[in-house]
């Protein structure tokens, strides 16, 4: 049970990363407090709870509640796992719109920055906590006309040296899975999926041929969040099958 009593605040659970590590940190007796916009409906909640029994939902949506709120109820907040997506639109250089760069570094970077900030003092003041931002690990690469996405999540990735040098003494690390490659919907529908072509052509640039599973990348996650991670911190860790 490597996360047995730690209270983890997992953002957006209904995109990328979230179901995943749902599953992986509750099988590891983590107190799950799940953050989506979503969650303004009731319905919503009870779904994801229903899916997930021993998660709790949070009716919170914006940012400095959602951490009010995971604090009033627990005291403390052993990790933050910022499950940050947004669309990885195709955009030629000359094709690329300000708006959708701008939205891009939004929602992939400035966001979870500014979560940090509202979590990071009251870990600050136990000396202790974990932060793991889901990312990509596409910058480590490049990919020709994606660079608004790739750059907001090389921003993503940059925040974590920075951090990681300003939290350390703290006791408090800070780490990102940089993924790429990994079954979820909002990179890979149901219809890419079931196209057989595109995805030969698509598994033949990863070393390890196939797709990786939610799960895989939630555990990678939760490990990043346990004891056995206390002294990595800093660190981008590629979680794309051997593409990075």
């Amino acid at each position: 049970m490597l996360l047995k009593d730690r209270v983890m605040l997992i953002t957006h659970v209904e995109k990328f990363a979230g179901y995943g590590t749902t599953e992986v940190a509750l099988a590891q007796g983590a107190t799950v407090l799940a953050h989506d916009p979503s969650f303004e409906a009731p319905s919503a909640r009870r779904q994801y709870e229903g899916r997930f029994p021993g998660a709790h939902a949070l009716s919170a949506t914006d940012p400095a509640t959602v951490v009010e709120l995971a604090l009033k109820r627990h005291g403390h907040i052993d990790a933050l796992v910022s499950n940050d997506a947004y669309p990885a639109l195709r955009a030629p250089l000359g094709e690329a719109r300000l708006e959708d760069y701008r939205a891009a570094f939004e929602t992939m970077a400035v966001a979870p920055f500014h979560l940090v900030q509202l979590v990071a003092p009251s870990m600050r003041k136990r000396k202790s906590g974990r932060i793991v931002f889901v990312s990509s690990a596409a910058p480590l690469r490049g990919i020709a006309n994606y660079t608004p996405y790739v750059s907001a999540r090389a921003a993503a990735n940059g925040l974590v040296a920075s951090l990681a040098r300003e939290l350390g003494r703290d006791g408090i690390t800070v780490n990102a899975v940089g993924s790429n490659y990994v079954e979820n919907p909002e990179y890979f529908p149901p219809a890419l999926l079931a196209n057989q072509e595109a995805m030969a052509k698509m598994t033949a640039q990863i070393p390890l041929g196939r797709l990786g599973k939610s799960t895989e990348l939630g555990a990678a996650i939760c490990f990043l969040c346990s004891d056995g991670a206390g002294f990595i911190t800093g660190h981008v860790l590629p979680h794309a099958g051997g593409w990075a």
